[in-house]
């Protein structure tokens, strides 16, 4: 056995599946001197939370805690905070950059993973697979009247990685699928099969409407009272992005009142959502607790790449899939 190695790091680690994932990725950052914090809570930190945390730490595996200015102005040797995911949203990159701190993702680990729960979604609300499953397990014999995916149409709201693999599986149901986002690539669309339309005809026109955008200024609360009363009684909302796309109370206002059919919802506002959220103990809802982008592959592929993204950016160097350009420190 050989000699032990020097921690020269302190890694705070607040993605908790990083050390539940198999792979090398834990003896590569500790054989490269970094000393593992665990965070003591099982979920995303908020500010108040990582302030403690954050003082006497040259990194943070993360996971989809609120890295505010505040929390970035407490932690005077951080130099990376490296997201076990791709969603950066959480974090205030100016403020990072501020400080002289790298922002880093992994793009490109989980748009299987994502689409796949998206389109199982998608088929449990089709074929009410959930409650029938429920109402069988007490007892009960009535067969649900469900509706087949070949020949609806599927609405995506945004055409990323991701929407794009979602697009794909839809076409092998005979789904017609139309896409709204503000940037447009024809030749994708194209190769999935799929077309642009405004938000308002995707609206209208979906039977299914599923969102993949980021959370930003412009798409926070999309999913509206406004927007809600656009789509069909028939239809159902599926959200497998970031849970602020949503305005929760409108939409638990709509399915109580029969103005969609129904929703899926992978993401909440607040994550775990408060045992109150109106949304959880509607029968025409399926709630999952944000697994969408986790699975066994998908996580070892994050693993992997934010583990090689936290090591680049302590030897100095630019760390391969960085969201900023952070200030050399004054």
């Amino acid at each position: 056995m050989g000699p032990a190695i020097m921690s020269q790091f302190r890694v705070l680690v607040t993605g908790h599946t990083f050390r539940r994932v198999s792979g090398d990725h834990v003896q590569r950052l500790t054989g490269a001197g970094c000393e593992l914090i665990a965070s003591p809570f099982p979920r995303a930190a908020t500010e108040t939370e990582l302030l403690p945390l954050v003082g006497d730490v040259d990194a943070v595996l993360a996971s989809t805690d609120a890295f505010t200015r505040r929390v970035f102005e407490s932690a005077p040797r951080l130099k990376v905070v490296s997201r076990f995911g791709v969603g950066y949203d959480s974090i205030d990159v100016q403020a990072a950059t501020d400080y002289g701190v790298w922002v880093t993702t992994t793009p490109g680990t989980n748009e299987h993973s994502v689409a796949d729960l998206t389109v199982g979604l998608l088929l449990a609300l089709a074929r009410q697979i959930v409650p029938m499953v429920n109402q069988t397990r007490a007892g009960a014999w009535e067969r649900a009247i469900g509706v087949e995916l070949d020949g609806a149409t599927l609405g995506l709201i945004g055409f990323g990685r991701i929407g794009r693999q979602v697009a794909m599986r839809a076409r092998a149901f005979g789904t017609r699928v139309v896409i709204y986002d503000v940037v447009r690539d024809q030749g994708a669309a194209a190769s999935c099969g799929a077309s642009y339309v405004s938000l308002e005809q995707l609206l209208a026109t979906a039977d299914f409407v599923s969102l993949h955008a980021p959370a930003t200024p412009e798409t926070r609360g999309l999913i509206n009272a406004g927007t809600l009363a656009q789509m069909k009684p028939s239809a159902y909302l599926i959200n497998t992005a970031r849970g602020e796309l949503v305005q929760e109370t409108h939409l638990a206002d709509a399915l109580r009142q029969g103005r969609i059919a129904g929703a899926a919802l992978d993401v909440f506002a607040a994550e775990p959502p408060e045992p109150a959220n109106p949304l959880l103990g509607l029968p025409n809802v399926l709630p999952t607790p944000h697994i969408a982008g986790i699975t066994a592959q998908s996580a070892r592929r994050m693993a992997e790449l934010s583990a090689e993204n936290l090591l680049a950016a302590l030897r100095g160097e630019r760390p391969p899939y960085p969201v900023n350009e952070p200030r050399p420190p004054s």
